[in-house]
């Protein structure tokens, strides 16, 4: 009975080893779970909002997967990260550590997703990001990936919507000097822009400001004095807004342009029409739903909120297709074998458009430009990579 009980307890010994040595698995029983860091309070909220409006609805459309011939149920654990960069690599660090979560969903903003980088490469857990247009999201992390087009793209076609559509051969820039998605969509359209004008003169300011700021009259001052051809001026919804509310009182009466951040029920509520022409690019327009996911996307969305989707609650439904499709493809809770399949995406038919990843974990996609008129967001144009 001695010598029994031993090798019991050599058995048990050698499997809590054994254990401890595998890749992290996030399935319990018949769930799966897929974590969602998103700000659902703080500056950033209403973005967060559309994102995580279209993650629930992904995964009420699709509410399971199949592994290993066993059906799971996915459960979707939403931290909110108060649109705080600690409080973003808390949430991360929650859903890896307490929730053993198998994907991550996230985040609105490439600050807090930037954040958070550190903690899914740590933990060999994947993080698909939505909206986070930074460069350095991805950058040098095998485990963060993205369902969008990244700042260079989106930089140089506002660039060349300012010289080619706006004519404009001079342009001021008003950046959110604390955020780092509008600091870097600034910087790779002030060099496209030189390079179209052929004039490393043309950007006449680059005038900062910090996330929640209210007064902007010393930047406008100067723009109006300068009085530049057309205004880049990406940022947080809010704040970019009141720029251009206080721009159109004070008299200016230049183009603005922008980017993602703009499309927000919010932007509008805040300028009201003094924002009208605002023209920025972003990641979906309902005319360009033409592939069969787009259509099933679209259709879905109106028959539940009887109003046409934003462009990032369509990423979010994209980030949830592909991070499910992702583990059928791995079928296995691994999560490193989760994260090959990931990297390995191609030609992936999502609702905004087509997902292949490149070597940095980022999609090629189209931008869509749209403005603000009568009080709505209006489709444009849409431009290819």
């Amino acid at each position: 009975m001695k010598k029994a009980g031993l090798i019991v307890a050599a058995l048990a010994a050698a499997l809590i080893t054994l254990a401890g040595c595998g890749k992290a698995s996030a399935g319990s029983g018949s769930v799966i779970k897929i974590g969602v860091f998103e700000p659902m309070t703080g500056a950033n909220a209403a973005g967060g909002a559309m994102e995580v409006e279209g993650i629930k609805l992904a995964n009420e459309m699709f509410p399971t997967v199949t592994v290993g011939g066993k059906e799971y149920k996915i459960e979707l654990v939403i931290a909110d990260n108060k649109s705080d960069k600690v409080e973003a690599a808390n949430a991360a660090q929650r859903l890896v550590d307490k929730d053993k979560v198998s994907v991550m969903l996230g985040s609105w903003g490439s600050s807090l997703s930037m954040a958070a980088g550190p903690i899914v490469q740590d933990a060999k857990v994947s993080a698909i990001g939505l909206s986070c247009t930074n460069p350095l999201v991805t950058l040098g992390n095998d485990y963060y990936f993205r369902v969008c087009f990244i700042d260079p793209f989106q930089g140089t076609v506002m660039a060349n919507y300012a010289y080619t559509v706006a004519g404009a051969k001079t342009a001021v820039i008003v950046q959110e000097v604390s955020n780092d998605y509008s600091v870097g969509l600034a910087k790779f359209f002030t060099d496209n822009f030189k390079k179209l004008t052929g004039n490393d003169d043309c950007i006449l300011s680059v005038l900062n400001y910090n996330t929640g700021d209210q007064d902007f009259t010393a930047q406008l001052t100067t723009i109006k004095s300068l009085k530049p051809d057309v205004i880049f001026a990406p940022g947080n919804y809010t704040e970019s807004a009141l720029v251009m509310k206080q721009a159109r009182e004070l008299g200016i009466t230049v183009p603005f342009l922008g980017g993602d951040t703009w499309e927000t029920p919010e932007f509008i509520d805040v300028g009201k029409k003094l924002v009208e022409g605002a023209t920025f690019s972003t990641f979906f327009a309902v005319e360009g739903a033409t592939s069969g996911m787009s259509k099933t996307f679209v259709d879905a969305y109106k028959a539940k909120y009887s109003k046409d989707p934003a462009a990032v609650t369509a990423l979010g439904f994209d980030g949830y297709l592909l991070a499910i499709d992702a583990i059928k493809r791995a079928d296995s809770l691994d999560t490193v074998k989760i994260r090959d399949a990931i990297a390995a995406t191609k030609g992936f038919e999502a609702a905004a458009g087509s997902i292949t990843l490149d070597e940095n974990g980022d999609a090629t996609k189209s931008a869509f430009i749209k403005t603000v008129k009568d009080g709505k967001f209006t489709y444009l144009t849409v431009v290819a990579p």
